[in-house]
């Protein structure tokens, strides 16, 4: 018997969101994550039929919703933005709810590790808010892992008291970005890790990751260059053997989420991920 579940995210296929459903199911594998941020399944866009039809199709070929995708791009530190991306938030969890899965992952930004820097204190109020409607309809914000050392995002998050703001541990972006260790940050986070994509990189440079992640503006002089490399699994940087066994070891056995947002023919590589984590799990 698998001791995790294996998914892969809708948008990776590049293809209509029906289609590529019908895709995943060619897999073999259990469940699918989708964006629903904009276009037809944003939740302002998203009519009662085409509801029916998502659940319908996902049902039918034998999946689930691992997690919604919640990411608005923009993330948590501007407190003049923050109260209209905290309700589109809230939406997007009522139908999240709708669809069948109480996991919304999302980026909030990068968390500073001053905890007296001026964008923490943003980043904690509306993260406080989003805890508190997600307890309220029993639900989890997933923040994506890597923007931070796992150990500043931890602190954050006891900061809230609450599981309501949770963990989507990615450990490429660890790999690629902040240049963590996705073993410690299992051990960190094992608090709080309710999903995880599955994601291979290398970091090829060390930068700024507010750089990356456009919280503070690109110098001139580093435009163009190119900081870290996504790569299909088993090629880049994370041990995933090493990694699978400490997510097993904290008692983590939910999704392992299929993300390939990058390369010519993201379905071949991730029909090779799919056969490379059954071949470790």
């Amino acid at each position: 018997m698998k001791d995790f579940r294996i998914g892969a995210m809708v948008e990776s296929f590049r293809l209509d969101t029906f289609e590529a459903i019908r895709k995943v199911a060619t897999l073999g594998v259990d469940g699918l994550q989708l964006y629903c941020t904009k276009g037809e399944n944003a939740p302002e866009n998203m009519t009662a039929e085409r509801k029916r039809e998502l659940i319908s199709t996902v049902r039918e070929n034998g999946l689930v919703f691992s997690a919604i995708c919640g990411d608005l791009g923009r993330g948590f530190g501007n407190a003049e933005l923050n109260p209209a991306l905290i309700e589109k938030s809230k939406r997007i969890v009522d139908l999240s709810l709708e669809l069948g899965t109480n996991v919304i992952t999302t980026h909030i930004g990068v968390v500073p590790a001053d905890k007296n820097h001026e964008r923490y204190k943003v980043m904690q109020e509306a993260c406080h808010a989003l805890a508190e409607y997600a307890d309220s309809v029993n639900a989890r914000f997933a923040v994506e892992t890597g923007p931070e050392k796992s150990e500043v995002l931890k602190g954050f998050l006891d900061s809230l008291g609450s599981k309501g703001v949770s963990v989507n541990l990615d450990p490429a972006n660890l790999v690629m970005v902040s240049g963590d260790d996705p073993v410690a940050a299992v051990h960190n986070l094992k608090d709080y890790i309710v999903h995880t994509h599955a994601k291979d990189g290398i970091m090829l440079q060390k930068t700024n990751p507010e750089f990356i992640y456009g919280v503070t503006p690109e110098p001139e002089d580093i435009a163009g260059i190119t900081f870290f490399r996504e790569v299909p699994l088993g090629e880049g940087k994370v041990n995933f053997p090493t990694y699978l066994d400490a997510l097993r070891e904290i008692g983590y056995h939910g999704f392992l989420t299929i993300e390939r947002e990058v390369g010519e023919n993201p379905a071949a590589d991730i029909r090779r991920a799919v056969d490379f984590l059954n071949g470790l799990i």
